[in-house]
């Protein structure tokens, strides 16, 4: 078992005997009125790129203010903004290292193979269940729905509709494998955020969260492949021409598929996520080498600084086909730094709250609400949902109750993996099912199917909070912190 990211020894929530609920909701509240004026008003542009980090700023002042108002001392709330920051360091490391590994994964042809042989499975009767597949696939080598939706979800939602099936139905089969493979992805920016809030590594939150996300996909895929058998199709599912430019544009080979079985292995065997993602850098950047040369040629005229680029910053392959450009691009370890801005300035906040006894007094107040272990579980699902709907940002989903519910896992005895999982459960995967949120608007958006045609087929994204609360109602995989499992 690897360390955790920060020692819950030194952590602990201050005390303000001063402040009561309703002051210490204000900056909560004022936080939550900005970021819904920034979306409904400013299509999220109100204070530019970064509006979200400066609002969580913002949010942190008024916090301050009305901590200094109540007494709170300003030493307290320094040393919490400083132990917030130090636990998130880890993190921080390991997000620009999945910046580098999806950089040097696309130069060395390993996401375009894994591109390929995905959509070679497609056959016209187990469509449904295929397109789960493959944009789970491509989803788990991108670390992005978004990309995957954007690209070969496009796709199958046009080859999909050919075949006569209903666009909604695609729509909810490729959302929900490209949403299984965000979360389960060590290249998601959202699967690093998890752990991070609630305190856990990045490959013991991975494997937790198999005991709930296993059976979700699995009853996901038995009810696509009930559709699929039982709906009628017409047509050929044709992907020549796709199939066909990767093969002009690069190597293709099953060789490529050392690099992250590699990874996969590492991490089976616990090797420190730093390690095991350096080493998919390294030898992605000799496979680069040795299968995709012309590539690096193309991108510059030394090689050894075409694969310095892809790691470090933007780099984009372009094809004669304008839906492959799109997904082999990457923005390399800089591609990063709006995920990373985001958690400093999400611990900036969260330190402010601490350190002033405004978490010690909304704990508190949600303790009282919720006594049982069931109880915390279902308060964490229905904040991580209420955010959605409210602050339509699934950052934030994942950011603000894994601050404001971390404590109270920890008195409840229970291990940080199951906050970790509780937030992707129900913070990740619903977004897009509003169609207000960020999530919910931009797949709308780019599959031509609105979130009221593919709400019900969305599957994996609304059963996976069901599911949560099943485990924690019948107590099962219930971790707690001496590891032993909930009675």
């Amino acid at each position: 078992m690897q360390e955790p990211l920060n020692d819950p020894q030194h952590e602990h929530i201050v005390n303000n005997r001063e402040l009561n609920i309703w002051e210490a909701l204000i900056p909560v509240l004022i936080l939550m009125g900005l970021l819904a004026y920034n979306i409904f008003f400013n299509d999220g542009e109100w204070l530019g790129e970064y509006s979200n980090q400066f609002i969580l700023l913002m949010g942190g002042g008024v916090a301050a203010i009305v901590g200094f108002l109540n007494k709170a001392k300003f030493n307290e709330v320094v040393a919490e903004i400083w132990e917030n920051l130090k636990s998130v360091f880890v993190p921080i490391l390991i997000l620009f290292m999945v910046g580098a590994l999806a950089g040097s994964w696309l130069i060395s042809g390993i996401i375009p193979a894994m591109v390929y042989y995905g959509l070679e499975v497609l056959s016209p009767s187990i469509f449904l269940p295929a397109s789960v597949v493959i944009a789970a696939i491509i989803s788990i080598a991108t670390g992005s729905s978004w990309t995957t939706s954007a690209t070969v979800g496009i796709a199958l939602v046009g080859i999909g509709t050919a075949l006569g099936i209903n666009s909604g139905i695609i729509a909810g089969a490729v959302i929900s494998g490209a949403y299984f493979g965000d979360k389960m992805s060590p290249l998601s920016d959202t699967t690093n955020l998890a752990p991070a809030m609630a305190g856990t590594d990045l490959f013991t939150h991975i494997r937790y969260m198999i005991f709930t996300t296993g059976p979700t996909i699995l009853i996901t895929l038995i009810i696509f492949t009930i559709i699929g058998f039982t709906g009628e199709t017409h047509g050929n599912a044709d992907v020549s021409g796709l199939l066909s430019v990767i093969d002009d544009t690069f190597d293709i080979t099953p060789w490529l598929f050392i690099v992250p079985g590699l990874v996969i292995v590492l991490i089976l065997f616990k090797t420190k996520p730093l390690v095991s993602l350096g080493v998919g850098v390294v030898t992605a950047a000799i496979f680069a080498f040795i299968f995709q040369p012309q590539i690096l040629d193309l991108l510059s005229e030394n090689k050894l600084g075409a694969i310095a680029n892809a790691i470090w910053s933007d780099t984009a392959i372009t094809t004669t086909n304008e839906t492959l450009n799109d997904l082999f691009s990457s923005g390399g370890m800089m591609g990063m730094v709006w995920t990373i801005l985001l958690i400093i300035s999400a611990m900036i906040f969260g330190g402010i709250m601490d350190g002033i006894g405004a978490l010690a007094r909304i704990t508190k107040a949600l303790l009282s609400l919720a006594d049982s272990i069931f109880g915390l579980f279902a308060s964490t699902v229905l904040s991580c949902i209420g955010l959605n709907v409210v602050a339509s940002d699934q950052y934030l989903a994942i950011v603000i109750p894994g601050k404001m519910f971390k404590k109270a896992y920890e008195d409840k005895n229970l291990a940080p993996e199951n906050l970790s999982r509780t937030l992707e459960d129900s913070g990740t995967v619903t977004s897009v099912l509003i169609p207000w949120n960020t999530c919910g608007a931009y797949q709308s958006s780019v599959l031509g199917v609105s979130t009221g045609e593919y709400f019900m087929y969305a599957i994996f994204n609304w059963l996976s909070p069901i599911m949560t609360l099943t485990f924690a109602a019948l107590k099962i995989k219930i971790r707690m912190r001496d590891k032993a499992v909930a009675a």
